[in-house]
């Protein structure tokens, strides 16, 4: 099985939120582990979010399972009416279709550290606290209009 050299491979954090909703992320950096792998039926990601920064806007996706493993620090998982706070070693799930939107937050003043598993999505993210959608691959307004 071959080792995955973390440091080899690139670390961004771009985003393809529209400019009004990318501040949130601006200090969330993610590695994406699947390609440089091999790696086609699913994607993995290792995310490391500086204190202050999420994992996203909160969301869920209609065809795309999640999954979320904690490696070090600490983060909020926030969902519809909770926060649970997660630690190295806890673990998430979030199956397809569940209209439970999530993201991370770190309210900490250390580094959290996560793999996020899931595999590209071809239908639509919801976002209900903001007016994003991500639909027929763009980000759009709720209503469909294009940003």
């Amino acid at each position: 099985m071959p080792r995955i050299e973390l440091e080899s491979i690139e670390q961004t954090n771009r985003t393809g939120y529209p400019a009004g909703h990318a501040a949130i992320v601006k200090q969330r950096w993610y590695r994406r582990l699947g390609p440089p792998s091999g790696l086609s039926d699913f994607g993995v990601s290792h995310v490391v979010l500086k204190p202050g920064a999420a994992s996203s806007h909160r969301h869920w996706h209609e065809d795309e399972d999640e999954f979320v493993v904690m490696l070090a620090g600490e983060a909020v998982l926030v969902e519809d009416g909770a926060r649970t706070l997660l630690h190295c070693g806890d673990m998430a799930a979030f199956p397809k279709g569940d209209p439970n939107g999530h993201h991370l937050l770190n309210q900490s003043g250390d580094d959290c550290v996560f793999v996020v598993f899931g595999r590209p999505p071809t239908g639509d993210c919801h976002y209900p606290d903001i007016d994003l959608l991500w639909s027929g691959g763009a980000y759009r307004h709720k209503d469909g209009s294009s940003y």
